[in-house]
């Protein structure tokens, strides 16, 4: 275990020390959960993957996936939902510069999911701030390379984890002055939120365009913890959303914490920001989920099951209290893992059991995906293919499974009929319902005022 390792995990054995974390349990109480209504108010619950990762190294920025490995993935697992990978290296090849051919091939690929009723969240994906970093250019990714600056410190290519070169020197320079915490660059947190104004413009008008996903695992650099999230990164987030705003007043805007601890279930600094729209705010959060024991590599088994589902409660206890301060909803951008190790399957269907509206980590083949390199399924295919609400006629109060059935209670605001996706279908305990074969949709109209315990017996 390396010494950010030992670091990490220090720190949050200090923490459950002095804090007593809740452990996590089956039940989802959908008190407080806040979710993305659609035009009609009703609740949705988003379920995809993120695609993907290989856009982070293509030359076009583009995901290596066709509109039939869309289609596929919609037959066999019934997603609605995609966190859809972009790059500010494209968006801004040259300052002030926006490319409007890179716009237009991601809105073809849009162009795909409206098809078949997604809903696309664009996420401006960096790691390890950009291709830059390095001479060869294959460690990080996201930032234009003219928005690089080193200044001659190094960067160590001997890495035995991706995640250690952010604390090389080169790096951590690299997002100083990104921050402009030297001084020296103060024009680029505003280049960034100029790229995001380009992409607004061009998706304000596209429906199946849910928002926007600010920064992907935000890293202060030499700024870490509460000092980050509350300055520079809530700076950033302020620039983004005034420019978003000037053109786009209808889409969500979504906010992630410091991926350092926030991932493991530590708390978040963030603060509440203003939505100059008219109208109520459409911001939210989306941080991601690694629980730490995994994280370190252990396995979704005996103590460490324990200590992962005892994380889980810490991260979404603390992820409800972010969200009510920052005052939006939640979708959790990530979470994922090996699906070949002990207890992987275990792990994906407890995540489910949140509740929450979520994208998988990621679309790409190979073991951690629903496909491998020659596209036959993994066991995540099975797991993911799964019964959930995908609207919901009110507000949300729990959603919970049995052994074979699905139950929501909900308070009726009569927004219209709930909508569950069902893979071999099953029956509504009361009101009218209707179902679509080839969707795999049970429509369920139920009374439209009032508390509401529904449950569906699954086939």
């Amino acid at each position: 275990m390396k010494l950010a390792r030992f670091i990490a995990v220090g720190l949050v054995l200090a923490f459950l020390t002095g804090a007593g974390v809740v452990a996590w349990t089956r039940d989802t109480p959908g008190d407080g959960v806040p979710y993305v209504t659609d035009s009609r108010g009703r609740a949705l619950i988003l379920r995809g993957f993120n695609t993907s990762s290989s856009a982070k190294s293509t030359p076009d920025a583009l995901p290596e996936f066709t509109e039939a490995d869309l289609q596929r993935e919609y037959g066999d697992m019934g997603t609605n939902f995609v966190r859809f990978l972009i790059q500010w290296r494209a968006v801004e090849p040259t300052p002030g510069t926006y490319d409007t051919k890179y716009l237009d091939k991601v809105a073809e690929r849009v162009g795909w999911y409206a098809k078949r009723g997604y809903h696309v969240m664009l996420d401006m994906h960096q790691d390890l701030w950009g291709s830059g970093i390095t001479p060869e250019g294959g460690a990080g990714n996201g930032a234009p390379g003219w928005a690089t600056h080193l200044d001659g410190l190094p960067v160590a290519t001997d890495q035995p984890t991706w995640e250690m070169y952010y604390l090389e020197p080169g790096v951590i320079r690299a997002f100083d002055h990104f921050w402009n915490t030297t001084g020296d660059h103060p024009e680029l947190m505003d280049h960034y939120a100029g790229a995001w104004k380009a992409v607004a413009a061009r998706f304000k008008d596209e429906p199946a365009v849910l928002g926007y996903d600010l920064m992907n695992e935000p890293w202060g650099g030499s700024v870490q913890g509460a000092a980050f999230e509350s300055g520079p990164l809530a700076e950033l987030y302020r620039r983004c959303i005034a420019q978003i705003r000037s053109v786009d007043d209808d889409s969500w805007i979504f906010l992630e914490p410091q991926a350092v601890g926030a991932n493991w279930g530590l708390p978040s600094a963030l603060p509440h920001f203003d939505d100059p729209r008219p109208g109520p705010p459409m911001i939210g959060f989306a941080p991601h989920l690694y629980p730490l024991p995994l994280d370190l590599g252990d396995d979704y088994t005996a103590g460490s099951k324990e200590w992962t589902d005892r994380t889980m409660g810490w991260w979404r206890d603390n992820t409800l209290r972010t969200a009510r301060r920052i005052g939006g909803p939640v979708i959790l951008g990530e979470f994922g893992l090996d699906m070949t190790r002990p207890g992987a399957a275990d792990l994906v269907n407890r995540v489910q059991d949140l509740g929450l509206s979520m994208s998988y980590w990621s679309r790409d083949p190979g073991a951690w995906g629903p496909y491998d390199d020659k596209g036959k399924p993994t066991p995540l295919v099975a797991i993911y293919n799964r019964a959930y609400p995908r609207a919901i006629g009110g507000v949300p109060r729990k959603i919970s499974y049995g052994d074979r059935s699905l139950t929501v209670v909900f308070d009726a605001n009569e927004t219209g009929p709930s909508e569950f996706y069902l893979p071999n279908g099953g029956t509504a305990s009361e009101g009218e319902s209707t179902w679509d074969p080839s969707r795999h949709i049970l429509t369920v109209k139920t009374k439209t005022t009032g508390i509401v315990t529904l449950t569906i017996t699954l086939k």
